[in-house]
């Protein structure tokens, strides 16, 4: 599994998570909802930069988006 689909789950994860809407995800990280749902998709690699503001909108550690979940 690539980078992209473990941003790509974990993204998922943390929006169900904190019951928010891909909207709702988008304007706290001042992102567009098609580029959110584009890396929610695993169609784009986010930049840096884009993983603060994604880290920083569901309030938690950016390694917590490209961390592989414990099974």
């Amino acid at each position: 599994m690539d980078l992209k689909e473990i941003l790509a789950i974990n993204l998922r994860r943390l929006r169900q998570d904190q019951d928010l809407t891909q909207e709702e995800l988008a304007a706290r990280s001042g992102l567009s909802m098609r580029y959110v749902g584009s890396i929610k998709r695993a169609r784009v690699s986010a930049s840096v930069s884009v993983l603060g503001r994604i880290a920083d909108a569901f309030e938690v550690d950016p390694c917590e988006l490209i961390r592989i979940a414990k099974r």
